[in-house]
């Protein structure tokens, strides 16, 4: 799936007036049907089942909020399939609006951007529930896993239950990302997809229990590991490009510790600086054709990753500093190629600066407790997105090596160790 861009200078992307805000409005029926049509292929494919737990709870109208893991873009179809014909709103970041923003709000979507305080995200939330009498669907981790595990929840998700007061509904996903995990290029593999939903928390629970507390059953209920899963239910993946792009998460070679100089090619992962070799096995394990298996299970190695980043910042020793090509979001009308900058990330944290000079731009650690940055991002390349609510700077990295997954890792610590020393 491809992105609409367009070649413009910086100062007339930033002259580019402040779109109005636009209310949701209600979803047609035809566009339900629309959505669970387009989804029956694909999921008749994966052979999909879903169990429900608890759902005769839910009235047939009530409105409720919908939290799902996010895996692949099969999770949209999943969730079309098993809420019809339930009128449901999905929380979808900004740039899927680019080009058709009329089709979106059709749909029934409403756009929020990643991993910035969204108040008028809320707002809109309030009102589809409250006004619209429409269930919302949200994938509050915001980002696809890399490694198949969970990735941060945000702090405020709590507060946000407080004030819809509607029941809360989790669906779970088991082999949507074996299926097709971010680093493999989109392509995808024969797995079979099920799913449970479960009725997970009233407007009574959600009522005695404080924000901190909701924020704990959440963080439970969002606790994976698909490569595990994978291991422990013998799911056979015998793909011969299953580690296609598997450096994008393992940069790190563990035997060297050389960055950036891994190669996942076929069935294959190699460090081309010391030639360690990998094999990455039909059944999701990690075997070294020459030496001692360093890390086995996919996750840990990744793991390992972060505690290297977390071990460079305390000692100040972590600084990224890499050529990138600059595209702007500043409205729906398509995403604007401004040029080139160097983007720099530090203690200090993200730096900006390019198009002549004329682009300075500086992101603080608690700006986010996470990163939006994504694998071959609308087919244009790994990326690195900051901003702010006027403005996204989607940073494309050249000839630098792998780098995405090292800059979202060391965001994430940075703001742990920041906001624990305050």
């Amino acid at each position: 799936m491809k992105i609409k861009t367009a070649k413009m200078k910086y100062e007339d992307v930033l002259a580019i007036p402040v779109p109005v805000h636009k209310k949701p409005v209600r979803q047609a029926f035809v566009f339900r049907l629309l959505l669970r049509l387009l989804s029956i292929m694909d999921l008749r494919a994966t052979h999909f089942t879903c169990k429900r737990i608890g759902m005769e709870r839910l009235g047939k109208d009530e409105p409720c909020l919908v939290l799902m893991n996010h895996s692949s873009f099969i999770d949209l179809e999943i969730a079309s399939t098993v809420l019809f014909p339930r009128q449901f709103h999905i929380v979808c970041t900004s740039d899927g609006f680019v080009g058709k923003e009329w089709l979106m709000r059709l749909i029934g979507c409403i756009p929020t951007k990643k991993f910035i305080n969204d108040v008028t995200l809320v707002r809109d939330m309030i009102y589809t529930v409250k006004q619209l009498k429409s269930s919302i669907l949200m994938y509050p981790e915001a980002s696809y896993s890399f490694d198949g595990t969970e990735t941060p929840l945000p702090e405020s998700l709590g507060k946000c239950l407080k004030l819809l007061k509607v029941p809360v509904v989790i669906i779970r996903t088991q082999g949507a990302f074996a299926r097709g995990p971010l680093y493999n290029n989109l392509q995808l593999r024969k797995v079979q997809v099920s799913a449970e939903m479960e009725y997970l928390l009233s407007p009574e629970d959600i009522a005695e229990k404080s924000p901190g507390e909701l924020n704990v059953i959440l963080q439970r209920q969002f606790t994976f590991d698909y490569f595990r899963w994978q291991q422990e239910n013998h799911v056979k993946i015998a793909e011969p490009f299953r580690a296609d792009g598997l450096n994008r998460m393992l940069y790190k070679c563990p035997k060297c510790h050389e960055e950036g100089k891994m190669t996942g090619q076929g069935t294959r992962l190699q460090c081309n600086n010391c030639k360690k070799e990998y094999e990455l096995t039909e059944y999701g394990f990690l075997r070294a054709g020459n030496g001692v298996t360093e890390f086995e299970h996919i996750p840990d190695w990744y793991r390992w990753e972060r505690e290297c980043v977390r071990k460079e910042l305390l000692d100040g020793t972590y600084h990224m500093e890499v050529p990138v090509d600059i595209y702007m979001m500043v409205d729906t009308k398509c995403v604007y190629q401004v040029g080139e900058g160097t983007l720099t990330h530090s203690g200090a944290g993200f730096h900006l600066i390019g198009c002549e000079g004329s682009l300075d731009y500086v992101q603080e650690p608690l700006s986010s407790y996470s990163l939006y940055s994504d694998f071959y991002w609308y087919e244009i390349g790994d990326v690195i997105c900051i901003g702010d609510e006027r403005a996204q700077y989607y940073c494309f990295p050249q000839g630098c090596g792998d780098i995405v997954a090292k800059a979202r890792l060391a965001a994430e610590e940075l703001y742990k160790i920041v906001k624990a020393a305050l």
